[in-house]
């Protein structure tokens, strides 16, 4: 019996699939800070601590050192990275991290590196979108339309919206940011409509895709800037009221 009662008592925490159950354990624990200053675990004492064999055990470790969050070196074992070497593209690595304290940061960080893709990507999808590419934007529009009146979630209609957008573009690059994008957005839309008292702008989303499929490149990159630019004025201020 792998770590004794009180280790099955925290197996049955993991859920079903005890590696991934231990890598978002581990990995939330890392993230938030509970390892520094103090030495990670041995790979018996996690075996003991959450009653998992040492090969989930290890499979978790390993996933955790993929994600930039561990590293190991002969004669000193498994240790916890630098906060500067976590891959912060990692979906799961950018979730714990906005789950901090000090997330306010991480958002503000994070808006900003939208404002130097989305804009981009706006003005590469009034260009380059394909029929089906402007029907996906439209059809994230009405989404929020829809939302708004109680027929759609709010979140996954803003999502949806710019994932469309990243996708139209037809860049590879911008593409692969969806994932980083619809993680992030879950949190800064949730924080930004609380501040606000409201969901997201409605004309502002629709200015942003009025220009895509006009063509109007230019017009589109100057909307998907300005929606951006209000999101960050909006945690300025929050960051202000909290000094």
């Amino acid at each position: 019996m792998v770590g004794g009662e009180g280790g099955l008592q925290v197996r049955g925490q993991l859920g079903r699939n005890l590696t991934f159950g231990l890598l978002e354990v581990l990995g939330r624990s890392i993230v938030v800070g509970e390892y520094r200053g103090r030495a990670f675990p041995t790979e018996a004492e996690l075996v003991k601590l959450h009653g998992v064999s040492r090969s989930v055990t290890r499979e978790a470790v390993k996933m955790l050192g993929a994600k930039g969050l561990l590293g190991a070196r002969p004669k000193q074992g498994t240790f916890v990275q630098p906060d500067e070497q976590w891959n912060l593209f990692d979906t799961d690595v950018l979730r714990w991290l906005l789950e901090r304290k000090s997330s306010i940061v991480l958002l503000r960080r994070f808006n900003e590196l939208r404002i130097g893709v989305e804009p981009q990507a706006a003005w590469l999808a009034a260009q380059r979108a394909t029929a089906d590419q402007r029907a996906a934007i439209a059809a994230g529009l009405v989404r929020m339309h829809d939302a708004e009146m109680g027929d759609d979630d709010t979140l996954d209609a803003d999502i949806a919206f710019h994932v469309a957008i990243l996708r139209a573009s037809n860049n590879p690059f911008f593409v692969q940011f969806r994932e980083v994008v619809s993680t992030a957005l879950r949190t800064s839309i949730r924080f930004t409509n609380r501040i606000s008292g409201r969901s997201a702008s409605i004309a502002d989303h629709a200015a942003v895709a009025d220009a895509i499929q006009a063509g109007d490149a230019a017009a589109a990159r100057a909307a998907m800037a300005k929606l951006i630019d209000d999101v960050l004025q909006l945690i300025e201020r929050d960051a202000d009221q909290r000094e």
